[in-house]
């Protein structure tokens, strides 16, 4: 008896819904992972390149082409919730698959002959990173919304996105510190072992009890998987559009779309204003940017779930924009004291505190609103909108200086959160909840078609 108890503990342990533990360990790890190659490829490189005096038209091409893969987030997210290998799980093969290109990309780029001047084969193989990383970044979302419970999904997502900006952070850091000291090869090289070790929590941790481990090994398909799985592109679109015509789902997107707006305008003014306004080099900027942000990630992850959990969702993230605004608001009207760094430093590590807060009552907003049954689509659709709203606040900074000073142009940038605020007033996730766990029961009965086994 006592050995059946201590058999069924370790299966437990190794089980995503039946562990608390194992979920928040799993789940940081893997955001780890999305980290570490983004802190590389999108911060450490292009630095390390206008070092050894490549233009900023090169960058910007480095930079821009690395960036295309994240956009096909939208395209993959369907592919995801259509296809998987059912007997080890409906989003677990597709975060090995992720890693594993992951890993394999990451090498490549490290083993390019002198990359300072083959940046076309760098374009390259950061291009792959950033595929592989959008593989991993929905399956993960997706296989999060799938297995972890309502009641920790702030606390989850707190750990997760204090862990992904850790690991963002860190790999500029050191990343930057090895390239310098043993060169490109051996840095990219070190860091790799890295996101390689991650590759074990998706291959020994199980979605649930009875899957595959690996596709050779033996197990079957859950019941909760068949259920929940669609085996039709027709069927996946309606229950997409079935969830996403919802009020609280519009009302969300809008909101999302607006608050993104404010992201991209600072995101991209920071930057700019602190060097071109306050006379700051780039690598100055650089290291009060890790900082700030590693500070924030860390809050965030202890401390940002546990508020949404015990406050509520609507509440944080009233509070969350409404101090937003008002820091935002007070540093426009601070102007003659902007020559003293203490202020710019309080001003940016209260923002991205604020902001790793904000988007941890997001996320754990955009799951509660999710249907699994589509999952992952319907949470990368929320994202894609965010990101559309940074792409449009990036883009709306140039004109606004062109046409404001400074001090105008954070005012206009503060009115970003208030919209939001406005939007979310008119959210009912309770009432939202109980609609769509009654359309998981008609699939269930009605629309569900059979599924063979893997």
């Amino acid at each position: 008896m006592a050995k059946e108890t201590t058999i069924r503990k370790k299966r437990l342990g190794r089980i995503l819904t039946d562990n608390a533990l194992t979920r928040y360990i799993t789940f940081s790890a893997l955001y780890i992972a999305q980290g570490i190659p983004e802190g590389i490829t999108f911060f450490a490189i292009p630095a390390w390149l206008a070092m050894n005096g490549k233009s900023a038209m090169e960058i910007a091409a480095y930079v821009g082409v690395i960036g295309i893969p994240w956009s096909f987030k939208i395209v993959i997210a369907p592919l995801i919730d259509r296809f998987t290998l059912l007997a080890m799980g409906r989003k677990r093969p597709w975060v090995i698959f992720g890693q594993l290109g992951l890993i394999i990309s990451f090498l490549c780029i490290g083993l390019i002959p002198d990359p300072l001047n083959n940046l076309s084969a760098l374009m390259v193989a950061g291009f792959f990173i950033s595929f592989f990383g959008a593989f991993q970044d929905v399956a993960t979302d997706g296989m999060a919304v799938d297995v972890i419970p309502e009641n920790e999904q702030a606390r989850a997502n707190g750990l997760m996105w204090g862990a992904k900006t850790i690991g963002i952070s860190a790999s500029l850091l050191i990343g930057t510190w090895l390239i310098n000291t043993f060169g490109f090869p051996t840095a990219i090289s070190s860091l790799s072992i890295a996101v390689a070790t991650i590759m074990l929590f998706p291959i020994y941790f199980k979605e649930r009890p009875g899957e595959k481990t690996m596709p050779w090994t033996a197990g079957e398909i859950s019941p909760d998987s068949k259920q929940t799985q669609l085996r039709s592109w027709k069927h996946i679109f309606k229950c997409l559009y079935k969830v996403l015509r919802l009020k609280s789902s519009l009302v969300f997107g809008l909101g999302v779309f607006a608050v993104g707006l404010m992201f991209g305008l600072i995101d991209t003014l920071l930057p700019i204003f602190s060097i071109q306004e306050l006379g700051w080099t780039n690598s100055y900027f650089s290291n009060v940017f890790s900082i700030t942000t590693v500070i924030g990630g860390f809050l965030g992850m202890f401390i940002g779930g546990y508020l949404v959990d015990y406050f509520g969702k609507i509440k944080m993230l009233s509070l969350y924009l409404f101090f937003l605004t008002l820091l935002i608001a007070v540093f426009a009207s601070l102007s003659n004291l902007w020559g003293n760094n203490l202020i710019v430093y309080a001003f940016i590590l209260s923002y991205y505190t604020l902001y790793t807060f904000l988007c941890i009552a997001v996320f754990a907003s955009a799951m509660h609103l999710c249907w699994k049954t589509v999952a992952a689509t319907q949470f990368t659709l929320y994202m894609a909108l965010s990101n559309m709203g940074r792409a449009a606040g990036a883009a709306m900074l140039g004109v606004l200086k062109t046409n404001f000073t400074w001090e105008i142009v954070f005012l206009i940038i503060a009115a970003m959160p208030v919209i939001m605020i406005i939007l979310i007033q008119l959210i009912n996730f309770k009432k939202h909840r109980v609609t769509v766990d009654s359309f998981v029961i008609l699939k269930q009965t009605v629309v569900a078609p059979p599924v063979l086994k893997d």
